[in-house]
């Protein structure tokens, strides 16, 4: 999901539709509608309208460790020249799952799932450090995982 500067405005039915689906992703339409006082079809529409958008995605959400990928890890990284393409070269690496451009120590923070360390060094040492514009990383490798949620609604 890209990240837009300015929200899009949504009404309280399509924000109770988002959140009825971050509590059970698998809900039918027709499920949707009565909690939220719309048809069948009325739902269907304005879900479709919320992917279409960029609003929202509607995923699996994986243990890593249960599929076979031991290792997680943030790594921090520091760019020269602009961080943007910086941080869209390393986007386009599938091992990344999360690109974010920040302000502080680092540039641009990733975060990475690998089968194991040989692989971690392997992403470190022979992707992220070969993109143009990174000039160094610093890696915070997850011991445990103790709390990741999805559900933060439309507060």
């Amino acid at each position: 999901m890209t990240n837009r500067s300015a929200g899009t405005s949504l009404d309280a039915v399509s924000k109770r539709i988002i959140e009825v689906l971050q509590e059970d992703g698998r809900m039918s339409y027709a499920a949707i509608g009565k909690a939220v006082g719309l048809s069948e079809a009325a739902v269907r529409q304005r879900v479709q309208r919320l992917l279409d958008s960029g609003v929202m995605q509607i995923v699996a959400v994986t243990d890593p460790l249960q599929i076979g990928f031991s290792r997680q890890a943030m790594i921090g990284i520091r760019a020269e020249g602009d961080t943007r393409v910086v941080a869209d070269r390393l986007a386009e690496l599938p091992e990344i799952d999360y690109v974010v451009v920040t302000a502080g120590s680092f540039d641009v923070m990733v975060e990475v799932v690998c089968e194991d360390d040989d692989d971690l060094l392997e992403l470190i040492n022979g992707k992220i450090r070969a993109v143009p514009g990174v000039v160094g990383t610093e890696t915070f490798v997850y011991l445990k995982l103790r709390k990741q949620l999805y559900n933060w609604g439309t507060r």
